[in-house]
C-alpha cells in the first residue's frame, strides 16, 4: 500500500515520487542543469552532486537542507524534483543515462531492488564504517528495509508512516466499546456496530490498496513476518502454507460479518471518502497510514482534536506473530549511484540526515523521522502524542514489515491490488488468491 503525498505516497500516486528538471531532459535529451550527472561530464567539471527527490510539500525541508550543506561543502548539491505519480517511472527512465542523478529518494524494498540487481546503486557499507552514525543513529526496523543481500544501499530520510486502526472515539463511546485488543475483540464490536446501525470499518476499497493494510497484519499476526519474507524471497509455497490459509479464513469472516458495510469498493480514501466515513460518524474504526492523521486535520480539524482515536492492530490468539509487529511504510531513503563523481560529498550530505536541523524540520512538517535523537524533539511537533505514540510504537517493533506492494517489485504491484479487491469481493477463493500471489514476479 502506498501512501499520499504525505510520504510521497499520494495513493493517488502509489508508487511515488518526483523530479521538476527530468521534464526537459526527458524532452530534450541530455540537457546541461536537467536532472544529474551521476557519471555525467557536467557534474563532473562543475563540481555538483544532483540530488532527486519526489516533489510535494515536503521538499521545504529538503531545500533547507540542501542550502545548509552548500555553505560549508566546495561541491554544491543541486534539488532536482519530479512532481506527480510518475516519479517512479520516470526515475527508471533516468537512472541509466547521463541525467541520473548522484542521490535518489525511494521506499528502500523492491523499490531499489532492481537497481541493486543491474548493479546500478553503491553500497553504502564503505560509508558506515567511516561514519558509523549513518546506521547506528537510526532505528534498526526501519534502516534495515534498505539492506539488501547483506549491504546497506539506503539512508532514512523524511519520515515513517506505520499503519494505525484509527477510530471515532464518539462512536466507540456511544456504542459501550474501546478500541480493540484481541481479534475476538474486534468482531464482536462489529456485531455491536452493526447493531447501532454504523458501517463497523471504514474501507476505501475503490483505491485497493487500504484493502492491502488488513492482509498484511493478519499474516503477520497468524504466522510472524517469516511468511511473507519467505514468499518475497522466491518460496511461493509460503502462500499456501495453513497460516496462509487460516489467515485468508479469518479477512473472510470479517468480510461475512459485515465489518466493511457493502460498498467499499465505491470507496476511496484518495478522494476523502472513507475519512470522511469516520469524521462523520458513519464508521467506527479506519485501518490506515500514520498519514490518517494529517488528512483527517485537513479536512476535519475539530473531530482531529477531540474524537479521533488511535491503537494498534489487534492480536490474536495462538498467532506466531508478536503483538508488537507494524506494518506500513518504514520510511523514505536516499540512495547513491554507483558512478557518483563525489562519492566523499554524498558522503557528507547523507550525514545531514541525522543531524538535529533535519529532525526538527521534519517535525515541523508533519512528518516523523526514525532517528534516536528524534525524541529530544518530540515536543515541539504539531501532536507531541501522537508523534510519541508513532515514534515508540516503531522503536519497540520487533518487525517493521514493509507494505507488501512496496516489498515486491513495481511490476508486481496491479495483479497483487488485484488479487486483493478480488477475494474481498468473493470472486477469488482462497485458492484462487494463493495462485494469483504465487504468480507475482519478485525481482
Amino acid at each position: 500500500m502506498r501512501s499520499p503525498a504525505s510520504v510521497s505516497r499520494s495513493r493517488t500516486s502509489r508508487k511515488r515520487f518526483a523530479v521538476t528538471a527530468v521534464a526537459c531532459a526527458l524532452v530534450a535529451g541530455v540537457t546541461a542543469g536537467c536532472g544529474s550527472s551521476g557519471g555525467s561530464s557536467s557534474s563532473s567539471s562543475s563540481g555538483t552532486i544532483h540530488i532527486l527527490v519526489y516533489g510535494d510539500t515536503g521538499n521545504t525541508v529538503e531545500k533547507q537542507i540542501v542550502d545548509t550543506f552548500n555553505k560549508t561543502s566546495k561541491v554544491k548539491a543541486v534539488l532536482d524534483t519530479i512532481p506527480g505519480a510518475n516519479y517512479q517511472t520516470k526515475l527508471q527512465t533516468i537512472i541509466n543515462t547521463a541525467q541520473a542523478p548522484d542521490v535518489f529518494f525511494n521506499w528502500g524494498g523492491g523499490s531499489i531492488a532492481p537497481f541493486v540487481k543491474s548493479g546500478l546503486l553503491m553500497p553504502l557499507d564503505s560509508f558506515i564504517a567511516a561514519d558509523p552514525q549513518l546506521k547506528s543513529d537510526f532505528l534498526p526496523s526501519v534502516f534495515n528495509t534498505a539492506v539488501i543481500d547483506g549491504k546497506s544501499y539506503g539512508v532514512p530520510m523524511r519520515g515513517t508512516q506505520p499503519v494505525l486502526l484509527f477510530d471515532n472515539k464518539k462512536v466507540l463511546a456511544d456504542a459501550g466499546i474501546t478500541p480493540p485488543a484481541t481479534w475476538d475483540q474486534l468482531l464482536a464490536d462489529v456485531q455491536t456496530l452493526k447493531a447501532k446501525g454504523k458501517t463497523p470499518i471504514a474501507l476505501g476499497g475503490g483505491d485497493q490498496w487500504p484493502t492491502l493494510m488488513w492482509f498484511e497484519y493478519l499474516y503477520d499476526r497468524v504466522a510472524g513476518p517469516g511468511l511473507f519474507e519467505k514468499a518475497l524471497g522466491g518460496d511461493t509455497s509460503a502462500w499456501a502454507s495453513a497460516d496462509s490459509q487460516k489467515a485468508l479464513g479469518m479477512l473472510k469472516q470479517l468480510v461475512d460479518a459485515g465489518a466493511f458495510g457493502t460498498n467499499y469498493d465505491s470507496v476511496k480514501f484518495t478522494d476523502g471518502g472513507s475519512p470522511a466515513l469516520l469524521a462523520k460518524g458513519k464508521a467506527a474504526f479506519e485501518l490506515m497510514g500514520s498519514w490518517e492523521y494529517a488528512t483527517q486535520k485537513s479536512a476535519n480539524p475539530d473531530f482531529t482534536k477531540n474524537d479521533l482515536g488511535y491503537s494498534n492492530f489487534p492480536t490474536i490468539a495462538g498467532g506466531a506473530g508478536n503483538a508488537a509487529d507494524v506494518v506500513g511504510n518504514t520510511n523514505n531513503f536516499y540512495s547513491v549511484l554507483k558512478n557518483t563523481k563525489h562519492p566523499d560529498a554524498v558522503a557528507q550530505f547523507l550525514k545531514l540526515m541525522y543531524s538535529d536541523e533535519f529532525v526538527k524540520a521534519q517535525l515541523g512538517i508533519g512528518n516523523l523521522p526514525t532517528t534516536t535523537n528524534t525524541p529530544q524533539f518530540l515536543s515541539t511537533a504539531a501532536d507531541p502524542a501522537y508523534d510519541t505514540y508513532q515514534y515508540n510504537l516503531v522503536k519497540q517493533a520487533p518487525s517493521f514489515q514493509l507494505s507488501w506492494d512496496q516489498a515486491y517489485p513495481p511490476s508486481a504491484t496491479t495483479a497483487m491490488h488485484q488479487a486483493v479487491q478480488q477475494f474481498v469481493d468473493g470472486k477469488l477463493d482462497a485458492a484462487g488468491f494463493i495462485k494469483a500471489m504465487q504468480g507475482l514476479p519478485t525481482s
